[in-house]
C-alpha cells in the first residue's frame, strides 16, 4: 500500500533512486536462489526459473511471483520469499517520498509438486484481498 503519488512516480520511472520494478524484479530472483540461506529449516532446491509481475493499482502494487523446479520438494519458500524481498526493495527505493508504505498479506496462492502434492488457495482458506 502506498500514497497515490508514490504508484504515478513508479508507473512513470520518475523515481530518484531509478527504475523501481526492474530493480525489485531482480532483487527478487535473486531472494528466490537464496532462500534456504535466510530461513534456517528450508532445503537447498535447484531453482529453474522465476519470474516476478507487478500489478499496479491506485494506491498499491501487487507483487507475484511463481518458481519452478525439477527438485523433488515444493518451492514455495521461495516464491514467499522473493515476493516479500521484491516489496521490501520498492520500499526501499521509494522510502524518501513515502514513508507510510506498508507492506500487507504476503500468501501463497497455489503449489504443486512436492511429498504433499497439489493445493490452492480457496475462500475458505483465507480470501486475500478479495482475490481468488
Amino acid at each position: 500500500m502506498m500514497a497515490p503519488e508514490t504508484t504515478v512516480a513508479i508507473a512513470s520511472n520518475a523515481t530518484a533512486k531509478g527504475d523501481v520494478l526492474a530493480t525489485a524484479r531482480v532483487a527478487g530472483i535473486q531472494a528466490a536462489k537464496s532462500a534456504a540461506a535466510l530461513l534456517p529449516m528450508a532445503h537447498p532446491v535447484l531453482v529453474g526459473n522465476v519470474y516476478v509481475n507487478f500489478i499496479i493499482a491506485d494506491d498499491h502494487i501487487d507483487v507475484e511471483a511463481g518458481v519452478d523446479t525439477v527438485d523433488r520438494t515444493g518451492v514455495e519458500m521461495e516464491a514467499l520469499v522473493s515476493v516479500t524481498v521484491a516489496a521490501l526493495t520498492i520500499y526501499d527505493m521509494c522510502k524518501s517520498m513515502d514513508r507510510s508504505m506498508t507492506i500487507d498479506q504476503v500468501a501463497l496462492w497455489e503449489k504443486t509438486g512436492g511429498r504433499s502434492g497439489p493445493w490452492r488457495r480457496t475462500a475458505v482458506d483465507g480470501d486475500v484481498d478479495g482475490l481468488s
